[in-house]
């Protein structure tokens, strides 16, 4: 039993003759960028960011099959927008936290090298008043 749908398979006949069309250039569906999205909300979840970029890369993906291409080039674009948010957000503040850790360990090492030259002077000093 044959279930597929029936096919052209036969040239137009001869006495028809096509025009060719201008060339139309289609634009490429937009990215929904589903795999970053689940990446961001599963490894790299900042302020919930990675999940709101799920929900609008669901969305686009659900748009661009349903073929409301404008809705899914809005919605893709939201995505992207958050997913760039999320992903910065993820690695920009461990690493600035990593920055003001070293500089808060440099201070205080700084301080107590200060601290120490303060007290050696303080209890090492000459007794010159007590001769």
């Amino acid at each position: 039993m044959d279930t597929s749908y029936p096919r052209d398979d036969h040239p137009p006949a001869p006495s028809r003759k096509r025009e060719p069309s201008p060339a139309v250039p289609v634009p490429p569906p937009p990215r929904d960028h589903l795999v970053w999205s689940i990446f961001n909300t599963i490894y790299m979840n900042f302020c919930c960011l990675g999940f709101v970029a799920l929900a609008f890369s669901v969305k686009a993906r659900d748009r661009k099959v349903a073929g409301d291409v404008e809705a899914a080039r809005r919605f893709s674009s939201k995505a992207r927008c958050y997913n760039g948010l999320a992903t910065a957000g993820s690695v920009v503040l461990p690493l600035l936290l990593a920055a003001l850790v070293v500089t808060g360990v440099l201070h205080l090492s700084q301080l107590a090298q200060e601290s120490v030259g303060f007290f050696t002077y303080q209890l090492g000093g000459t007794d010159d008043g007590d001769k």
